[in-house]
């Protein structure tokens, strides 16, 4: 029962406020929902925080907001030899409790001496992962949730070099939070400090957006017909509404159109329940919209403006939503062409991409000889070979991506960037539109040089200490088994990440390897309640890669019901 001595801790001691205390009484006779809010100490995972927003300490809210912060603070006081006059780059996004955690942290930093930089008003996180390297600040913090559901917020630590904070630095920042048992020591100041508190002017958007403009590849082919090429745009509420539109229009393209109810700022994203553009739901205004103004593209980004999805009108004159994998091998295949058009093509040249990524983008890049670079889940793996190649000038950067709708053109940011993928997206489209192609013409074409490729994702959300626990169970499972074939085809090899192999990261990661090419990864996501398998499959024909797939999805949901 210390979970109840720990809920009557926060309503007995004065340290916390009084709504705090009302919310704590108002489930006082709910012992199930106490438990699940104070069994622990909200996790600071590999880059942060994420969880409902709510009182206790299993909660995000202000009292775990000013913890992490303040267990940051002392990391950068203890380990960065008197760099922290450099500063702390903040930014928030749109969803509940954001601007309002923003501040908290930049009380916090400010009792412990530390200055930070925050934004007017809500900003992306390639922004903020800008301004980490353009303001030489020390670290950044961004406020959001990404794309979960309405009642969750987070809070992402970024490093020096823009990228999220690298796992020894995670665990080692873990374990300063971990120390603060006493919330009431935690130090803040009022936000009336503000000789620590810096307000950036609007030169931190517009040095992001040129910085933007700088990855176009056919800027004379936007000048020509750019104007009239029609685009259905949604920030599904978020962040991306005002630099996405910003950067399209001054490269070229005039005719953009934006879901109306879906263009401002929301918490409660218009009642979209999950604000994930790998969510055909998520675009289902959009697609409306497209279909009734005729758009030759629908683009969607998530809340924080780091994930973009992609809608294409078919043969048949519907709208069809791209993966991220066929995004990023299009995207590859069109960067590649693009440079070697126009004679900037670095033979160095790596694409970088995770090991939960169809191989399609890969085998694009190795058609043209270049080499491709293998990364565990997260985007800081690919902002960390970033800062390899240009430390040691072994390599460049041509792209990196990853399945879950995550791209990095350029290297003005360190996070996946979902405004320069859009202007590069909406290039891409124009560029097989001159030619009288749609995008899904040009996936086709791809498909039919490099073979057929199809991915899926089954995705369990396991809630709550017993899911924890079940999850635990599913990956002792598969771990412990010896499981030979799937889908009547024999598994030929198996990786355990957890091994540290492939010069990788310890990760808790499996990913078996089919006799026919097709492989299955599992893995715990890193951000959410959920277990996730990723099947990945190619074909000489869509039919067969399909119906593979599918046997080998009815295999594993067998397992899966076995164990759940």
């Amino acid at each position: 029962m210390e979970y109840m001595e720990r809920c009557n801790e926060w309503i007995n001691n004065p340290y916390f406020d009084k709504e705090t205390k009302q919310e704590l009484l108002s489930i006082k006779d709910n012992h199930k929902e106490i438990e699940d809010r104070f069994y622990k100490e909200l996790e600071f995972g590999t880059a942060g925080l994420r969880g409902v927003i709510a009182a206790g300490n299993n909660r995000i809210n202000k009292y775990t907001v000013r913890r992490a912060t303040f267990g940051l603070a002392n990391y950068i006081i203890k380990n960065t030899n008197n760099e922290m006059h450099r500063g702390v780059v903040i930014a928030h996004d749109n969803r509940h409790m954001s601007r309002e955690f923003c501040i908290e942290t930049a009380n916090t930093l400010a009792a412990c001496g530390i200055k930070s930089y925050i934004f007017d008003s809500l900003r992306t996180t390639p922004e903020l992962s800008f301004a980490v390297r353009s303001l030489n600040a020390i670290a950044g913090v961004v406020i959001t949730a990404s794309h979960n559901p309405p009642e969750y917020n987070g809070y992402k630590v970024y490093w020096e070099d823009g990228a999220q904070v690298m796992p020894h630095i995670a665990n080692a920042i873990t374990e300063e939070i971990n120390s603060i048992i006493d919330y009431s020591t935690i130090p803040t100041l009022a936000y009336e400090n503000k000789h620590l508190v810096v307000m950036l002017d609007d030169k931190q958007d517009t040095e992001f957006i040129e910085a933007v403009k700088k990855q176009v590849i056919r800027k004379e082919l936007i000048k020509q017909i750019g104007k009239d090429f029609k685009i259905v745009f949604t920030p599904l509420c978020g962040t991306g509404n005002i630099p996405i539109r910003r950067a399209l229009k001054e490269v070229g393209f005039k005719n953009v159109l934006v879901v109306k109810e879906e263009e401002n700022p929301d918490s409660n994203f218009a009642g979209i329940q999950y604000p994930n553009p790998e969510d055909k739901k998520a675009l289902d205004r959009g697609i409306n919209l497209a279909k009734e103004v005729q758009a030759d593209l629908v683009i969607a980004t998530d809340p924080d403006c780091d994930r973009v999805g992609v809608a294409v009108r078919t043969l048949d004159g519907e709208y069809a939503l791209l993966t991220g994998n066929q995004i990023g091998g299009m995207l590859t295949n069109y960067i590649i062409e693009g440079r070697k058009e126009f004679n900037k093509l670095d033979e160095k040249s790596v694409l970088i991409k995770t090991i939960v990524t169809s191989e399609f983008g890969a085998d694009i890049a190795k058609a043209s000889d270049l080499e491709v670079m293998n990364v565990l889940t997260g985007f800081k793996f690919i902002g960390e070979k970033i800062k390899s190649f240009e430390e040691n000038k072994s390599n460049s950067y041509l792209f990196g991506y990853e399945e879950s709708y995550g791209y990095l053109v350029g290297t003005h940011a360190r996070d996946k960037d979902a405004v320069v993928t859009s202007v590069l997206i909406a290039e891409m489209a124009l560029y097989y539109s001159s030619m009288n192609k749609s995008l899904y013409e040009g996936l086709m074409d791809l498909y039919k040089k490099y073979g057929y490729f199809k991915e899926e994702t089954i995705s369990l959300t396991l809630k709550g200490i017993e899911g924890i626990a079940k999850i635990g169970e599913v990956m002792t499972y598969f771990r412990e088994k010896d499981i030979s074939s799937i889908n009547d085809t024999k598994i030929i090899d198996v990786k355990d990440y957890k091994k540290g192999i492939d010069e990788l990261p310890s990760a808790n990661v499996l990913k078996y390897f089919l006799e026919d090419g097709s492989w299955v990864a599992i893995r715990p996501s890193g951000t959410e309640p959920k277990l996730k398998f990723y099947i990945s499959t190619k074909g000489a024909t869509k039919d067969d890669a399909v119906n593979n797939v599918n046997g080998i999805k009815a295999d594993l949901n067998q397992i899966i019901e076995k164990l759940i």
